[in-house]
């Protein structure tokens, strides 16, 4: 059986997400580990984002700024979504994140593609995002597969 080079990359990206869902983002520690509920936060996309906009939306530098929600309302969405899943501790421990991620073309205000994410946890995701965008930017993977990836690692490992 011979590999093409998209199967060694995708291959790559899920040992990488595999490998940083299991390890984590170091430190030590004890950490509180949320999953992204499947019915809470199933995931929604921008539609201003497909693979065939992506070289005029994702993949350029600070487009993500030009979408990102107003701390005021994710803020607000954060307190009733912590609520949601039954969580506590205070709002700060959590980011309110997108499970489909801006950099892959996620609903910027979707509630049901935001979810109370802990830290550390969240840095470490946030790294996984940029790689599947670049990933994506050079062509090595769809926006398709790297939104299933980026779902199915937030879903299944927080």
């Amino acid at each position: 059986m011979r590999l093409r080079p998209l199967d060694l990359v995708v291959g790559a990206c899920g040992i990488g997400l595999l490998w940083y869902a299991v390890v984590g983002c170091g430190g030590g520690g004890s950490r509180t580990v949320v999953l992204a509920s499947p019915t809470l936060t199933p995931g929604a996309t921008n539609p201003d984002v497909t693979q065939a906009t992506i070289g005029s939306t994702i993949c350029v530098h600070g487009w993500t700024a030009t979408v990102r929600p107003p701390a005021s309302y994710t803020s607000e969405l954060k307190l009733r979504q912590l609520r949601e899943y039954g969580l506590g501790g205070p709002p700060s421990a959590y980011q309110e994140d997108h499970l489909i991620s801006l950099e892959l073309g996620g609903s910027p205000t979707d509630p049901r593609n935001l979810w109370p994410e802990p830290y550390p946890r969240a840095s470490a995701v946030d790294r996984i995002e940029n790689e599947l965008n670049a990933a994506v930017c050079s062509g090595k993977l769809t926006l398709a597969d790297a939104r299933r990836e980026e779902a199915a690692l937030k879903h299944a490992h927080g």
